[in-house]
C-alpha cells in the first residue's frame, strides 16, 4: 500500500475515533503513531511519538503557555472580570442595547487580559447575564451576544491560540499578537453594530439602562477606584515591554504574572483560595494543551511522511482557479470542520496541512493567514453541534440551547463579515506588524 493511500487511511480512522468521542489529543497520538509506522517501522514510530511528547512537554517557547494561562484565571479569580464589566457598563449602557454591547467591551477587555474564549464567556456571562435580566432583557440577545463575544478571547492578545499557531509555523509570536489587534477591534465593533442592528428591529429585546448616560468624571472614577486602571497599566508594561524588545514572550507572561498578583494583592483581592483555583485550573489547561500540541507533532509527521501535504499543495497549484478560491475552499473546510471540532485542536490538526498550501504555494503572508484561521475557527466556538461558549452559557444561565443558537447567527454573519474584510483588505492584519515587528 502506498504511503497516500496510508495517509488517507489515517485521516478517515481520526474522524471515526473523534465520532466515537476519543479524546482528540489521543486520537492523534494513536493515529499518528500506528500511520507512521505503517509508512516505516514501528520502532521508528515508538521513537517518534517518545521524542515528540518529550520535546514537547520540555520545550522553553511552550512555558510561555502556562504563564498566559495563569494570569487569565488569576484574573477570573480575583474578580477583575466584573470590574471590567462596570467600566464597559459606564460607558455604553445609557444605549438601546447598551448592556449587551457593554459585554462585548467587557469581552474584549477581558479577552485581552485573558487570552482564553471559554473563561471570557463565563466570567462575563455570570456578571453581565443577570444585569440584562434586571433591566428585562430578551434572553436570546442577552445569551447570544456573550456567547459569541466570548470568541473575542481567542483572536485579541494574548491569545493562546496565536501563540501555537507561531509555534508550529515558525512566525513571531510579537507580530501574531501585533496582527490580532486591529481585526479584535474591529470583530468588536461589528458585534456591537449587530447589537445595534437587533435592538432596532427588536426595541424590547435590550431597553437602555435608566440610570442614564454617565460623565466622563464618572467613568475615569469609576476606572480608578475599580483597580482596573492599575491592570490596564500592566498590560502595557508587559506588551510594551515584549513589542519593545524588553522581554521573551515567557518573560512577557512571568511580568503579566507578577503585575497582577501585584495589583489583586494591593486591591486586597488575592486570597490563597484564588492563588489554589487559579494554579489548579492552569495545570490541568496547561496540560491539556500540551498534550494537544504533542498530538498533534505526531499526527503532523505522519501527515508528512505520508506526502499528504505536498499532494495537497500540489493539487491546489494546478487547480484552474484564483488562488482567493482555493483560500475560500480551505476556509469552507475549516468552518465546517469547526462545527464538530473544538477550536484549539482543529487548529493544531490543519495547519500541517493547510498552511503549506496557502503560504507556500499560493504565496499569502503567513501572519494574514493565522489571523483568518483563528476567525474561522472561531466560529466554532458558537455554532452547533459542538459551539462549546454556547454550553458555557447555557451552563451559566439555563437559557435553552435552542434560543441561544437562534440569537447566534447575526453575530456569525459579523465574523463572516469581518473576514471578507480581512480577505480584501489584509493590511487590516498586516499594517501594525509591518510597522512595529519586536
Amino acid at each position: 500500500m502506498s504511503a497516500i493511500s496510508i495517509g488517507i487511511l489515517g485521516i478517515i480512522a481520526f474522524f471515526i475515533f473523534i465520532a466515537l468521542r476519543t479524546p482528540i489529543a489521543l486520537a492523534m497520538i494513536i493515529v499518528g503513531y500506528v500511520g507512521y509506522s505503517s509508512v516505516t517501522s514501528f520502532t521508528a514510530g515508538y521513537r517518534i511519538v517518545s521524542a515528540d511528547i518529550y520535546a514537547t512537554f520540555s520545550s522553553y517557547s511552550l512555558a510561555v503557555i502556562p504563564m498566559f494561562v495563569w494570569m487569565g484565571f488569576l484574573s477570573y479569580y480575583a474578580g477583575i472580570g466584573t470590574k471590567v464589566y462596570s467600566f464597559a457598563y459606564k460607558i455604553v449602557g445609557h444605549m438601546p442595547g447598551g448592556l449587551a454591547m457593554a459585554s462585548q467591551i467587557a469581552c474584549a477587555i477581558f479577552g485581552a487580559i485573558c487570552g482564553s474564549s471559554t473563561a471570557t464567556t463565563a466570567t462575563i456571562g455570570l456578571i453581565a447575564y443577570p444585569e440584562m435580566k434586571k433591566y428585562n432583557y430578551n434572553d436570546i440577545l442577552a445569551s447570544s451576544c456573550i456567547a459569541a463575544g466570548g470568541t473575542l478571547g481567542i483572536l485579541i492578545p494574548p491569545s493562546v491560540i496565536l501563540v501555537l499557531y507561531g509555534i508550529a509555523t515558525g512566525q513571531s509570536i510579537g507580530s501574531l499578537f501585533l496582527a490580532g489587534i486591529l481585526p479584535g477591534i474591529l470583530l468588536t465593533t461589528l458585534f456591537i453594530i449587530t447589537i445595534w442592528l437587533i435592538t432596532l428591529r427588536n426595541p424590547s429585546w435590550g431597553p437602555p439602562s435608566p440610570e442614564g448616560k454617565s460623565s466622563l468624571k464618572e467613568i475615569y472614577t469609576n476606572l480608578y477606584t475599580s483597580g482596573l486602571l492599575e491592570v490596564f497599566v500592566v498590560f502595557a508594561i508587559t506588551f510594551g515591554g515584549f513589542f519593545a524588545g524588553w522581554f521573551t514572550p515567557t518573560e512577557a507572561g512571568a511580568v503579566g504574572v507578577g503585575g497582577v498578583l501585584l495589583v489583586t494583592l494591593i486591591r486586597k483581592s488575592l486570597t490563597w483560595e484564588v492563588i489554589n483555583k487559579s494554579l489548579a485550573d492552569t495545570t490541568v489547561t496547561s496540560a491539556m494543551i500540551f498534550l494537544l500540541v504533542a498530538g498533534a507533532t505526531i499526527f503532523g509527521r505522519f501527515m508528512a511522511i505520508a506526502r499528504i501535504p505536498y499532494e495537497l499543495a500540489a493539487w491546489a497549484g494546478a487547480l484552474p482557479f484564483e488562488p482567493f478560491i482555493v483560500v475560500a475552499v480551505i476556509l469552507f473546510i475549516l468552518l465546517i470542520l469547526g462545527t464538530f471540532i473544538d477550536s484549539l485542536p482543529l487548529m493544531l490538526l490543519t495547519i500541517p496541512i493547510f498552511y503549506p498550501v496557502v503560504v507556500q504555494n499560493l504565496g499569502y503572508d503567513p501572519i494574514w493567514f493565522g489571523i483568518i484561521m483563528v476567525l474561522v475557527v472561531s466560529m466554532g466556538c458558537i455554532t452547533p453541534p459542538v459551539g462549546i461558549n454556547v454550553y458555557v452559557i447555557k451552563g451559566v444561565t439555563n437559557v435553552p440551547l435552542n434560543d441561544i443558537f437562534k440569537g447566534i447567527w447575526g453575530f456569525l454573519i459579523a465574523i463572516l463579515v469581518c473576514c471578507a474584510l480581512l480577505i480584501v483588505f489584509p493590511q487590516i492584519a498586516t499594517f501594525l506588524p509591518s510597522r512595529l515587528t519586536p
